[in-house]
């Protein structure tokens, strides 16, 4: 008996929709419909256990990874004009999930001339095979937007009641192997036990621990505790930078290599006197006045290729880091803060650490916040010195502060403009994610803060990914990821979410985000203890 098998027996029949002894691909359509179908969080995990374990060792990884919504290609060159004809639907299911990973591959990999028409043609062979509702599903995977509610976070849930372990012990595995559907192969071809020899390795990026919210001092330190540690917040890219003697990588907040775009982190992570090192930062450009200089202009220079001998072209990137994973052989993600500070102060030059204070008051905490923010930084993160590495995590451990009340929302939806702004679709509908579902509900709307330069660019993006209109609103799906300030929130029966924005207004899109990093609704209604409707089922 497989190891897929042996764990279905534990907790339900396989089924009868098994291909050869593969997972169909009807099924995850059909799981996914369950999810979304609830509010429950334990109902979602039991959805998402069962089919995890009527898969075969082989398969497992993919069906994790559909199940947690997105496709094991990260680029496929699919397109919103390749899906507006698809042939009609298939009356039965024939598709297994490795039929469609094999697809997909082939389709990443057209390139030349010729590729476009071979790829609508190979698109067009996948989804003639696919039923009504298996089309829908694939749809949604192609463009990362399956609505289910099952984030990442739920699949390890449901992964670890699938093969009867503690959900801790597979958060681990897939935070150092940065990878849950790895994690799942790992399990299912050599056994539960090899998780306990997985830890952290060089060259191999982690998930990055991220930050939670606070809308005052008193608050973060509700969270935190003193002392603290409190850092300068730098509006940079997030960077992991790993060293294994003269071999540097370079890698995103979503775990993409960028080495070859920042040879000037690489330069300086390469001259440190050690031979393997593992650092959390940020890659920050100062202008002449020391000040930080806009992000987008930082994101437009990590997003292209740069010739080291070139330089950097007027934008030099400096890495500021404020964590340390490992030095030398010594790993020290579950170790506290402040002793992986003192490692720090040791192995790094200070010229290479972010701004940062030990502050035992909260008048203190008040003071680096308010001297960060004169200084041109976003604002400061609090940080707990007790606390261990949570990589992967939104931890209480590291807690956000910022001078005005901001939120990372999603766009779904925008209306046409009108006087000045007619041909240009502007006023955009806001919406944050439901903690219990995932979902998306909208909190409001606002014109305000839109240059003609923005309102031109994102009229082109809404209509790319536009999915149906009325009248006078185009609807998107994917959405756009967009930072908003505010003046406050306020409780209100005009939105589903039961809590209105105040005097709204764009600050930037997030192309660096996606809509799984939009604020959830009870972080938005906290700013104005705004009590939030219904609750999570389970």
């Amino acid at each position: 008996m497989s190891a897929g098998a042996s764990v279905a027996s534990t907790i339900g029949t396989v089924g009868a929709d098994r291909h050869h002894g593969l997972m169909q691909l009807a099924r995850l359509a059909a799981t996914s419909a369950d999810i979304a179908a609830t509010r429950s969080r334990l109902a979602k995990r039991r959805f998402i256990a069962q089919t995890i374990a009527a898969s075969e060792p082989q398969e497992i990884e993919l069906v994790v990874t559909f199940l947690s919504g997105s496709l094991r290609q990260r680029r496929t060159g699919v397109g919103w004009a390749s899906l507006n004809s698809i042939p009609e639907p298939a009356p039965e299911p024939s598709l297994t999930v490795q039929d469609v990973d094999a697809a997909f591959d082939e389709i990443a990999g057209l390139a030349g001339p010729g590729s476009t028409a071979a790829r609508a043609r190979a698109v067009e062979a996948l989804f003639a095979r696919a039923t009504d509702a298996e089309q829908r599903w694939l749809r949604g995977l192609v463009f990362d937007e399956v609505r289910q509610g099952a984030l990442d976070a739920l699949v390890q849930d449901g992964l670890a009641d699938a093969f009867g372990l503690p959900v801790a012990a597979v958060q681990r595995a897939a935070m150092l192997l940065g990878s849950t559907p790895g994690t799942a192969r790992l399990m299912a071809t050599e056994g539960v036990d090899a998780l306990a020899s997985v830890g952290l390795r060089v060259g191999q990026p982690v998930r990055p621990m991220l930050a939670a919210s606070a809308p005052d001092v008193a608050a973060a330190l509700d969270k935190t505790g003193l002392p603290a540690a409190v850092d300068v917040k730098l509006d940079g890219i997030r960077v992991q930078v790993h060293r294994s003697g003269q071999q540097v990588r370079v890698y995103t907040r979503s775990l993409d290599d960028i080495t070859a775009r920042v040879p000037e982190i690489v330069a300086a992570v390469g001259a440190l006197p050690v031979q393997t090192i593992v650092l959390d930062g940020e890659a920050l450009s100062l202008g002449p006045d020391g000040r930080p200089v806009a992000f987008q202009l930082i994101a437009s220079r990590t997003a292209s290729h740069l010739d080291p001998a070139a330089g950097a072209a007027g934008i030099a990137l400096s890495l500021f880091c404020f964590d340390l994973l490992h030095v030398d052989g010594r790993d020290l993600l579950d170790e506290p803060l402040s002793e992986r500070i003192e490692v720090m102060r040791s192995a790094l030059p200070a010229e290479l650490i972010v701004p940062r204070h030990l502050v035992g008051t909260d008048t203190e905490v008040l003071g680096v916040f308010t001297d960060a923010v004169a200084a041109g930084y976003e604002g400061v993160v609090v940080k707990k010195l007790h606390a261990p590495y949570a990589a992967g995590r939104r931890d209480s451990g590291w807690v956000k502060l910022k001078p005005r009340h901001t939120f990372d929302l999603a766009v779904t939806a925008a209306e046409w403009g009108y006087g000045r702004r007619e041909g240009w679709l502007s006023n955009l509908h806001l919406a944050a994610r439901d903690p219990a579902t995932g979902g998306l509900v909208m909190l409001g709307k606002t014109f305000k803060g839109l240059t003609d330069q923005v309102l031109t660019w994102q009229t082109e993006q809404f209509l790319a990914r536009e999915s149906r209109r009325t009248r006078g609103t185009v609807f998107v799906d994917p959405p756009l990821v967009v930072e908003i300030a505010c003046d406050g929130v306020q409780a209100s029966v005009r939105y589903p979410g039961g809590v209105a924005l105040r005097f709204a207004r764009v600050l930037r899109y997030r192309p660096d985000k996606s809509v799984d990093d939009v604020d959830t609704v009870d972080v938005v209604a906290a700013l104005g203890q705004v009590p939030v409707p219904g609750g999570e089922d389970g």
